[in-house]
């Protein structure tokens, strides 16, 4: 399985590259416009892109004439010319996608983890996808998602839900599948396909808040999101909600942790009823009045409405995305939560837009694919 790549692209070919993938397609007055170039260099940039079989000019409206006359052919990108695997790797769960160049999704598949070994999970992650490229032979690589810290889009060095300590986890699967990989924090891989495709699309400052396992936050600033040397670290655990706030097993008493995971929500819901429930019935309890899922959501809901406020503080977005498997606390106290943006925020303060994505494990696994799209196909940006 090895896959056909691209030439490297200049930063001006990325430029319109990115240009074209993320809003095409366009027309090459518009793409000049935006990327203030001048019709002859366009032409230079765009010549190799569509020999090279990334871009093609589609065929040309006949109500689309230019000022000359000239009919004007609006450049795409070519969707299908490649395939791209993306898979996120939870405690439990391998999830894999294939995508388009576009980013759509065209196939899925969820396997469950007998063990947690590297060597078994690369197997898997290898096994999965022979089975994607049988059916998309033109399979150019490969992006894989990991909760923890990343080092060189290669290297788990510090994964808390799995148990890894510097495995080299690009290079394994590159070994099994012979195609190109990009390992990155889950996190940072969703954010990155919701700046490119989702709802960040087209934002010059755009921030993301995920819960669920765990607490993922991140910035996008003029289309770039901005790194940290503490990416992967967890910041949930050390973020102070309420210094008076619950006490649980993982993050600092009232932390972000303690308050709005999923484990930590079960976890104070089990202590206080002497059983244990999934975080769909403790939602379902506390929307029926059961106090003390009443209690305990509603303490996660003026804490995520706190947490969504100091975001709004100090990144100071155009709008901030909710996302994660617990976002169902929207659901059941959403105008709890802004009522608590509301008293956290000064009335005259800029206003946000506060958007929920309903998201599943494939929406995180074509994160990873989008990164791979990004790096393998683009080629990094210059820091």
């Amino acid at each position: 399985m090895l896959a056909a790549s691209w030439a490297p692209l200049s930063p001006a070919e990325r430029a319109v590259a990115i240009e074209v993938l993320t809003h095409g397609p366009v027309s090459r007055t518009e793409i000049a416009r935006k990327l203030n170039l001048s019709a002859g260099s366009l032409t230079r940039l765009t010549k190799p892109l569509i020999e090279s079989g990334l871009l093609i000019e589609e065929p040309t409206p006949v109500s689309a004439p230019t000022r000359q006359g000239r009919p004007s052919q609006p450049l795409d990108i070519v969707a299908d010319s490649r395939y791209f695997a993306g898979f996120k790797i939870t405690a439990d769960m391998v999830y894999g996608v294939v995508t388009t160049l576009k980013s759509d999704i065209v196939a899925d598949r969820a396997v469950p983890l007998r063990t947690r070994d590297p060597e078994y999970v690369a197997d898997l992650v290898r096994e999965m996808t022979e089975e994607f490229a049988a059916a998309f032979p033109r399979l150019a690589g490969i992006g894989v998602g990991i909760g923890g810290r990343i080092k060189g889009f290669s290297r788990a060095v510090a994964s808390v839900f799995l148990d890894w300590h510097d495995v080299p986890f690009g290079e394994m699967v590159e070994e099994r599948t012979g195609l190109p990989v990009v390992v990155e924090n889950d996190v940072a891989a969703l954010i990155e396909s919701e700046a490119w495709f989702g709802a960040g699309r087209g934002l010059d400052r755009f921030a993301v808040l995920t819960i669920g396992a765990g607490i993922g936050y991140g910035l996008v600033i003029g289309g770039r999101l901005v790194r940290a040397a503490n990416d992967g670290q967890g910041i949930g655990r050390r973020w102070i909600i309420d210094p008076n706030g619950p006490l649980t097993p993982d993050g600092v008493r009232g932390s972000a942790v303690s308050l709005l995971t999923i484990p930590s929500i079960r976890y104070q819901v089990r202590a206080a009823t002497g059983r244990d429930h999934t975080y769909e019935e403790i939602l379902a309890l506390a929307d029926a009045g059961d106090p003390p899922a009443a209690r305990v959501m509603g303490e996660a809901a003026r804490a995520l409405g706190t947490v969504v406020a100091q975001i709004a503080n100090f990144a100071m977005p155009q709008k901030i995305l909710l996302a994660g498997e617990g976002v169902g606390l929207m659901d059941i106290a959403g105008p709890a939560v802004r009522e608590a943006v509301l008293d956290n925020r000064d009335p005259l303060a800029d206003p946000f837009v506060l958007e929920t994505k309903v998201s599943d494990f494939n929406d995180w696994a074509r994160g990873a694919a989008v990164l791979a799209i990004q790096i393998l196909v683009l080629g990094r940006p210059k820091e």
